[in-house]
């Protein structure tokens, strides 16, 4: 069984992986709306994946016999300046997301809860993996600095991101 106070942290996780979900695809349909097909394929693929994080928690919290608890998904922004500008806020955002499951981790140590703190180890290898794939693309963004021709190309190379569904412990999630 698990603690309330965890069974509470994780239910506000689920709704910021829910919230990624939901911001990745208003920055997809964003591309979409700039003719940057591309770039919305790896917002959507991104979205996809987010989903899966949150359906993680959501599994291990019933798995753990704790009760889920789905909250209202705040509306996330729909427009941006450019992709740099939508790029430096999935960076900012993941961020945000890495610090939440620092915190999950020190509580599941502060409860003594090794099998969260285990559970948890896939999501820290994760967020190293997020922000890096943020920072490669602002990268590449400021090498471009706005040449259309750079950009055109960037956008084939963000188009060929396919879903692979992840594995958390032991678990193929959609």
């Amino acid at each position: 069984m698990i603690s309330k106070k965890l069974q509470d942290a994780i239910n506000e996780q689920i709704n910021r992986e829910l919230f990624s979900e939901y911001l990745y695809n208003a920055m997809s349909a964003w591309f979409a709306s700039e003719t940057l097909n591309g770039f919305a394929t790896w917002m959507e693929v991104q979205a996809r994946e987010e989903h899966a994080h949150a359906m993680g928690f959501y599994k291990y919290l019933l798995d753990r016999g704790g009760r889920v608890e789905l909250k209202a998904i705040a509306k996330p922004a729909r427009d941006f300046k450019d992709p740099m500008d939508a790029f430096k806020q999935t960076l900012e955002h993941e961020h945000f997301i890495t610090k939440s499951i620092n915190n999950l981790m020190d509580l599941a140590i502060k409860e003594k809860d090794h099998a969260f703190a285990s559970f948890l180890n896939w999501y820290l290898d994760e967020q190293v993996e997020e922000e890096n794939n943020d920072e490669t693309i602002i990268g590449k963004l400021n090498i471009i600095k706005g040449r259309p021709e750079g950009l055109l190309f960037l956008d084939n190379e963000l188009g060929q991101r396919v879903y692979n569904p992840p594995v958390i412990s032991g678990i193929v999630l959609p």
